[in-house]
C-alpha cells in the first residue's frame, strides 16, 4: 500500500492527514512536503490526523520527530489526533506521546492550540 499525505493551511496551524503506510519508502515524501509547507507557509503549529494511517515504522517515527523539531525552533506547537490502535502503540512504544499530546479529533486539536485568525 502506498500513502497519501494531505496537507491544508488553516489559520496558523498546518493539518497534516496521512493515509496508509507510512514507512521507509513513503517517509521523504512526506517530510519533504511537510518541510515545505513550514518553510514557505504561515504555520505556527502543526495537526498530525492519523486516521486513516494504517501502518508506521521507524522511519515514520523519524519524519515526525524532526518535524517536531523544526516546530519546536520556531515556538510553535505539534499535536496528534485520530490515532488508530497500532500507530498508537508504536508512539507510547517510541515515547513521542511524552512531547506530542493527543487528542480525539481535529476540532479538539485545533481547540487546544488556541488558534487566531
Amino acid at each position: 500500500m502506498s500513502l497519501q499525505a494531505e496537507l491544508e493551511h488553516y489559520r496558523n496551524v498546518l493539518i497534516v492527514r496521512l493515509r496508509g503506510e507510512l514507512d521507509h519508502h513513503t517517509a521523504d515524501v512526506v517530510r519533504y512536503k511537510m518541510e515545505e509547507a513550514l518553510l514557505h507557509g504561515r504555520s505556527d503549529h502543526v495537526i498530525l490526523s492519523l486516521k486513516e494511517l494504517q501502518f508506521m515504522d521507524s522511519s515514520g517515527l523519524g519524519v515526525i520527530l524532526g518535524r517536531y523539531k523544526q516546530v519546536k525552533s520556531k515556538g510553535g506547537k505539534m499535536v496528534v489526533c485520530d490515532v488508530n490502535p497500532s500507530v498508537h502503540r508504536l508512539f507510547e512504544l517510541s515515547g513521542l506521546f511524552k512531547i506530542l499530546t493527543i487528542h480525539d479529533d481535529e476540532r479538539t486539536a485545533i481547540s487546544s492550540l488556541e488558534v487566531v485568525s
